[in-house]
């Protein structure tokens, strides 16, 4: 019956054609003819740009990342054990992780403000192009000028003989450190880590400040929203994914620090970085395997950190969509 009428359609308009019969389309799958294969999907040699990048990665992350595992559980022999983990929770130790939670929390907060009114000065107050341009580079530069560098340059400039210090003492009678204040203490730290905070908080969050639509602006404006409650009900809500994102990843930034902590204090202050180069490298304190446990504790606040970021990008990157 349908090939009946696929014959009658096919003499009245020659053009159209209907599909075949289900028997017919039976006969097309066994019949004789050879069937048709599917080209095969041709090798992509594009892939061969990444090699450079896998083979540093394997060398200098997985690898490393991968001894530090497995060292974690294992003793002075080679054998497995659990006493490096134990080891963690003894007070000094905690109290180590608890000191550079503080500098990482409080250097991340006090970065992530100033950075973001200096973004928001730059990518919403109306600066000209030229400071916006010159804002940018700086930050690029400024987010990683530390360790030994940043270091001398504190001492240089905020030291007990240092530029601003003596200014300060010879034309205003002022002593700096009469009034507290110490650049080797946990503030002094925190003043310093806050220099390279500031820059990649801008770098960070002015893409996001960017990405607002004038559209949203206008719409609160044409409903009688003041400027105050487009930030409140508008401007916030959509950057506070972002600002955190931000946040966490400042926290992470100066979790990992090292190199900076250790020129300036000289082990003075008692953070993780600093403990775990004591254990590896220390002719005191030398236990190998307490570092890697202390090292395999700072990738799990890292991993935790890195996860949050990823989950807050994505909440973000829907705005910006």
């Amino acid at each position: 019956m349908a090939a009946r009428i696929e014959r009658s359609v096919g003499k009245d308009m020659p053009g159209i054609s209907l599909p075949p019969a289900p028997d017919a389309r039976r006969r097309l799958a066994d019949g004789p003819g050879p069937r048709v294969v599917a080209p095969g999907r041709k090798l992509s040699w594009a892939w061969l740009g990444l090699l450079p990048f896998l083979l540093f990665a394997l060398l200098f992350m997985i690898l490393p990342a991968s001894s530090i595992v497995i060292g974690s559980f294992q003793n002075e022999a080679g054998s497995f054990t659990l006493d490096n983990l134990a080891n963690l929770f003894k007070p000094s130790i905690l109290d180590s992780y608890l000191v550079t939670m503080k500098v990482s929390a409080t250097t991340a907060l006090l970065g992530g403000i100033l950075g973001l009114l200096i973004a928001y000065a730059i990518s919403i107050g109306g600066l000209p192009k030229s400071l916006k341009t010159f804002m940018s580079t700086f930050s690029g530069v400024a987010s990683n000028f530390a360790g030994v560098p940043l270091a001398f340059a504190f001492i240089a400039t905020l030291g007990r003989m240092g530029f601003l210090t003596v200014l300060l003492r010879t034309l205003f009678g002022f002593e700096l450190y009469n009034t507290g204040f110490n650049l080797y203490s946990f503030w002094g730290l925190t003043l310093t880590y806050t220099y390279f905070q500031i820059p990649l908080m801008i770098l960070i969050i002015e893409p996001a400040l960017e990405g607002m639509k004038k559209e949203w602006r206008e719409a609160s404006e044409s409903l009688g929203a003041s400027s105050l409650q487009y930030w409140t009900r508008v401007g916030i809500p959509v950057l506070l994914p972002s600002i955190l994102a931000a946040l966490i990843l400042l926290f992470g930034n100066a979790f990992g620090a090292y190199a900076t902590a250790y020129a300036l204090t000289g082990g003075l202050i008692n953070i993780v970085p600093i403990l775990i180069g004591a254990q590896i490298r220390g002719n005191v304190l030398h236990d190998p395997q307490l570092g890697y446990a202390l090292a395999f504790g700072m990738v799990i606040v890292m991993t935790v950190s890195i996860l949050f970021y990823s989950w807050l990008q994505k909440i973000s990157s829907r705005w910006v969509k």
